[in-house]
This record gives C-alpha cells, sequence and structure tokens, in this order.
C-alpha cells in the first residue's frame, strides 16, 4: 500500500470531477424525489427491476426481494443466495420497525478438534472449509411472509428473464469478476461453466446469461423456501461440500430458520440510529455515534484535524469491545445494553486525547457487499443488506445451480472459550450491517454502506454528514470518506498499535499535516464501501433518493 508523503501534490488541493451550481462541490448529482416510491441499489438494472416490481403493486418487501435477486446474477461478486441476509423494515400498517437476521450457521459435525488435528491455526479464507449454512432465501421467504403481497413468481421473473436472455456487464462488475474468476477456475470444479461466456470472463458490455440460475429461482418459485433447504437443491449443495472435503450438510440445511429480532438503537443530538445486535457489528456504530456525541460537532469543521481525530479514536474503542465481545448471541450472552449505553459512552470517552491513541483489535477483510433499500407508495421501507463475503465467496460453486456458496466461516475464532470460538450449529461473528434512522417514532432514513470492516465507520460518516454537517442524501454518501484500519496482518490475527487513517482526495492538506501532528500515520489507498439510501420527508410526502457514485448503483423514483 503506498503511504501518504508529508510533502504530496495530490493532497494539497481539494480533487473533484465537476462544478456544480447547487449543493457542495464534492457532489455527484443532485437527489432523485419520488412520490409514489423509491429504490436504490447497487446496479441500475436491479433497481428497475424493484421499479418494476412496485408499479405492479408490490411492496417495498416483494420489490427488495426481486432487486437482491437481480444482484445475484448482475453482480455475483458481492452477492447471491449461496450467502447470507438481514434486514430492518418499517412498516406503514404498525408503525414500527422489525429486523430479520437471516444468516447461517456452521456445520454440525465441524469442530475446532479438526482444525487443530490438522495443525491449523485459522479457518481457510476459501475451500469448502469456510462454508457455512446459506440463509439468504430463508430470508427472502421470511420477509414475503410477513411484508410480501405479489405471488414470488412475479417477483423472481424479471430476473429469471435476464438469466436465460442475457444481461450487459458493467464496468465494475467486468473488473471484479475478471480478478477472481481466472483464479477460482484454476483451483475450484463448476467456476468456469457457471461465470464464463465459454471459457472467456465477460467484458464490460459484454452479455451473460446464466441459465443454471433461472433454473434454480423457478424452482424457488414453484417450490418455496423448501426446495432450497430439503429438496434437490440442499442435496446437491451437500453432496457436492462432502465431495469437496467439506462439512455442510443436509441437515445443517434442512434445520436452518432465519429469527426475527429486535432492533437495537441510540438516540443521536435527536434521532434514534438503529442498528441490528450481534452476531452482526452493527452496535460498534451505535458505541461511535455515543462516543462522538459528547463533542460540541457545530464548532468543528469537517474534515478537520479534530474532526478526523475524535471519530477515529472512538473506533479504535469501539472496535476494541468488537473483538472481545460480538458473537452469536445464542451461545454467548453479548452485554448490549451496557455496550451501547451513554453511561458506558462516558468512560470511554475519558480515554480519548489529544494525540492518537494505541488499540488491540481483530482485523477483518473488506469484501465485496451490497445494500438496497426500497419504499414503497404506503410508506413502508425496507434496508436490505446481503452478502457472500471475500468477493464471489468460497470459491464452492455447486453443479449447475448458478451460484457460489459463501465463506463466513472464516470469521469464527479457533480459540477455545472465546465468544467468536467455532462451535456446531453457531452464527459466524458478521460484518454486513442494514441501518436505519427515525425522528420521533416516525421513518426518516434508510441507508447501508457495504463494505466488510469498514462499514460501522462508513454508518457513523453517514450520521454525522446528515446531522452535524447538513449534508443532503446524495452529499452525505459523495462526501470524501476516511478509514481507520489496524496493522496489515491478516484476517483473525490481532492488530496492536495505533493503526493508520486512510483518506479520499478531497481533505485540505493542512488539516491532514494537523492530523499527523497529532501522531496519526495517514495514508490513501482505503476500501471506502458503497452506499444507497432514502429518505421520507413527512412534511412534503416525497420520497428521496441517493446511490454510491463510487460504484455502479441508481436510484431511481416514481
Amino acid at each position: 500500500m503506498k503511504k501518504l508523503l508529508l510533502i504530496s501534490f495530490l493532497l494539497t488541493t481539494s480533487i473533484f470531477a465537476q462544478d456544480r451550481l447547487t449543493g457542495r462541490n464534492f457532489a455527484t448529482r443532485s437527489e432523485v424525489i419520488g412520490k409514489n416510491g423509491m429504490v436504490a441499489s447497487s446496479h441500475p438494472l436491479a433497481t428497475q427491476i424493484g421499479l418494476e416490481i412496485l408499479k405492479k403493486g408490490g411492496t417495498a418487501v416483494d420489490a427488495a426481494i426481486a432487486v437482491n435477486a437481480a444482484l445475484g446474477l448482475m453482480e455475483p461478486t458481492g452477492s447471491g443466495i449461496g450467502g447470507d441476509l438481514y434486514a430492518i423494515v418499517w412498516d406503514a400498517k404498525t408503525q414500527q420497525l422489525y429486523a430479520l437476521n437471516a444468516s447461517g450457521r456452521s456445520p454440525k459435525s465441524l469442530t475446532i478438534d479438526y482444525f487443530k488435528s490438522k495443525n491449523m491455526d485459522k479457518i481457510p479464507s476459501f475451500g469448502p472449509l469456510p462454508v457455512s449454512v446459506p440463509g439468504c432465501v430463508d430470508g427472502w421467504f421470511e420477509l414475503h411472509k410477513k411484508f410480501g403481497k405479489l405471488p414470488m413468481s412475479d417477483i423472481l421473473d424479471p430476473t429469471i428473464k435476464y438469466a436465460e436472455e442475457g444481461f450487459p456487464v458493467t464496468e465494475l462488475i467486468a473488473f471484479y469478476l475478471n480478478g477472481t474468476v481466472p483464479r477460482f477456475s484454476k483451483q475450484y470444479p463448476n467456476v468456469a461453466e457457471t461465470y464464463t461466456n465459454n471459457g472467456k470472463v465477460p467484458q464490460k458490455g459484454d452479455l451473460f446469461k446464466n441459465p443454471f440460475l433461472a433454473n434454480t429461482y423457478r424452482e424457488l418459485a414453484k417450490n418455496g423456501r423448501d426446495a432450497f433447504y430439503k429438496g434437490s437443491i440442499a442435496k446437491t449443495i451437500s453432496q457436492f461440500i462432502k465431495e469437496q472435503g467439506g462439512f455442510l450438510s443436509y441437515d445443517d440445511l434442512a434445520s436452518h430458520n432465519s429469527q426475527w429480532i429486535t432492533p437495537v438503537s441510540t438516540n443521536y443530538r435527536g434521532y434514534d440510529v438503529w442498528e441490528l445486535p450481534p452476531n452482526g457489528q452493527g452496535i460498534a456504530a451505535l458505541q461511535m455515534l455515543n462516543i462522538i456525541e459528547q463533542y460540541d460537532f457545530s464548532k468543528i469543521a469537517f474534515g478537520s484535524a479534530e474532526h478526523l481525530h475524535i471519530v477515529n479514536e472512538a473506533k479504535k474503542l469501539a472496535y476494541e469491545d468488537r473483538a472481545k465481545y460480538y458473537a452469536d448471541m445464542d451461545f454467548y450472552k453479548v452485554p448490549v445494553e451496557q455496550l451501547i449505553s451513554k453511561e458506558y459512552a462516558k468512560e470511554r470517552k475519558a480515554l480519548i486525547g489529544n494525540r492518537a491513541g494505541t488499540y488491540n483489535a481483530g482485523k477483518i477483510s473488506h469484501g465485496e457487499t451490497v445494500y438496497l433499500t426500497v419504499a414503497d407508495k404506503d410508506g413502508t421501507m425496507i434496508s436490505l443488506i446481503q452478502s457472500n463475503y471475500r468477493g464471489m465467496g468460497s470459491g464452492m460453486v455447486p453443479p449447475k445451480l448458478g451460484f457460489m456458496l459463501q465463506d463466513r466461516g472464516e470469521l469464527f475464532d479457533l480459540t477455545p472459550g472465546l465468544p467468536n470460538s467455532l462451535e456446531p450449529g453457531k452464527r459466524p461473528f458478521h460484518t454486513i450491517i442494514p441501518a436505519f434512522i427515525t425522528k420521533n417514532g416516525k421513518p426518516y432514513v434508510s441507508f447501508g454502506v457495504m463494505g466488510g470492516d469498514f462499514q460501522p465507520q462508513g454508518h457513523v460518516q453517514i450520521v454525522m454528514n446528515l446531522i452535524d454537517f447538513g449534508m443532503n442524501l446524495q452529499e452525505a454518501g459523495d462526501a470524501p470518506r476516511y478509514e481507520h484500519i489496524g496493522s496489515s496482518q491478516p484476517t483473525g490475527e490481532v492488530a496492536e498499535g495505533k493503526g493508520e487513517i486512510l483518506i479520499e482526495n478531497g481533505f485540505p492538506f493542512d488539516e491532514i499535516q494537523k492530523l499527523i501532528a497529532k501522531g496519526h500515520k495517514v495514508g490513501y489507498g482505503g476500501y471506502y464501501g458503497g452506499y444507497q439510501a432514502i429518505l421520507y420527508d413527512a412534511e412534503k410526502g416525497v420520497y428521496f433518493g441517493a446511490s454510491e457514485s463510487r460504484k455502479d448503483g441508481q436510484a431511481s423514483g416514481y
């Protein structure tokens, strides 16, 4: 990774590609505004499918499932039905939030002893061993059962057609495919058959088909979630993983279930910010916000050394707790209420001084993910995130099913007795997190920032941009980002020391110099995630939509 020199021409000025008559100079475009519905996803064609479902009378949840299904086809580098899902839903009828944990569990026959017998001190990143139960499909059907309206056949049909007839591959996805598929194809079966055009990896603009996935979606539409977890699909998955030397079994799939859970929140300057409790890392964002709230940001400018110092010191403290406590709460009672309490935040804030502090926290991979959000004419909104981890996932592609299985099991610890230690039938620590903001008990913003380890940091930056710095929804995502990272040690090992702050272009160089003077190591070349959001303006009765300028996304309404 290239390091920032004290004298760096790249950072002596703010670098932007356009001039605008309105809004901040870093904004890439205006917000999208619609009255009857809004869809924001990381792929324009998927967004259009979501709008199509809304216009047919589908709910926000119907449309979200349709968008997610499309992304599994069009953006397999970050999503698919081989992975997991989390969602927060604002239900217009009951006027309350609901949350779904649709993450899968470890194989029941896999224990720490297996890895010790092989002299392995961490779970591999790829291959059959990190494969956990894919929870996405069960998540779709749970959401649909509670909030859906259209039949699943209508919801999946647009993507089935694209999978059979082909769709043009975007520039960014072509880049990711060409970086991943050749490597996996050399190591694992069925990858080239599924993700190439007769052995050639799709390039930008190439039409790509996935008839195997079309058949799988058609089976789900006809026979429901049991086709995946108890039918022929489950049998194919379990047999394939067994042949590859893995442990995921038919029983692991057949016994899987999602959980409806209660989201948790903290109040940040009058706004309630909602996240899901562990096994995910969402409460890290709440912990950071509780610390940051104790500083008066009406007197601290965006991009100033003080701004970056405070947020990154708060991150260090929250991520120490993340490494220590966050795990599957069916196996370990995470002290969530204490961790997100204002009293605890006061204790933690007292540890922040004027110079960079040291910290000790686990290092997690970035990995690709998809985040999407949808709002409908009745006022229901959904915040949904879905991923295979490490981009496309484990490299394990069951024959003729059209998708790759996730490698989330890599995130377990192989040290016995820790909250996140591997145990049979346990959900691993998870990186993907959806978010929601309410104001006075009413919906305000549904949003997410994909990107592995970065996600809580990204959530905090969006919340601060909206509330502390007065940015609009698009500006909040377009604003220059920063990321605090640990050492360059591999995933699973402990990162110690002060870490490093990576920044995008756009921060004043004199403020970067001040940050360095505080003892921070500053660099560039980070991974800043991808953002989608929908804001509801109750006074005007309209939705505002925004999408990530760093990716191929689109927000669209009607």
